[in-house]
């Protein structure tokens, strides 16, 4: 699978409150469960692939933020959140909300953005990317932790366009 594929798949569970997945198929095997006894999860995503002409099977344990329940004040509804603009990652790296960690943040909820304003950092191989926004709103929602992992084309944050 590719890892965009992984990433809708993730995100389709975390929408759908299971608490356990198991996907097979020809390349690979994933198996998602949460763990019930913390407020939020986070899972280990087992991934098993064959090698091409090796029986051996590769198996990864990835951890990834899946949300057990969603507190009201931070709920963005089905219907609202279509009318919402959605900054996404232009690469894969690690995503930072400042500079540093005692400097404050590019972005927080609230905040109005204009086109060409920095709002996150994505470090990619020792590399400090400065991503700068092309919509200009409010952010109503940042998508990821702080230091966490991004894929290319994940969702970062929402925006108001109004």
């Amino acid at each position: 699978m590719k890892p965009k594929e992984i990433q809708d798949l993730l995100d389709f569970i975390a929408k759908s409150g299971l608490a356990e997945v198991s996907i097979e198929t020809e390349q690979c095997k994933i198996a998602v469960k949460r763990d019930s006894t913390q407020g939020q999860a986070f899972p280990q995503v087992h991934m098993t692939h064959q090698v091409q002409n090796s029986a051996t099977a590769h198996t990864h344990s990835l951890p990834v933020h899946l949300p057990t329940n969603v507190k009201e004040d931070e709920a963005v509804s089905v219907s609202s959140e279509s009318s919402y603009l959605t900054i996404k990652s232009p690469m894969i790296g690690t995503f930072y909300r400042s500079s540093s960690p005692d400097s404050d943040n590019f972005a927080n909820i609230g905040d109005t953005i204009s086109k060409g304003q920095t709002v996150c950092i994505i470090e990619a191989m020792k590399l400090f990317n400065e991503i700068e926004t092309e919509i200009t709103g409010r952010i109503v929602k940042i998508l990821v932790e702080n230091a966490t992992p991004v894929e290319y084309d994940q969702p970062l944050f929402l925006v108001d366009p109004s």
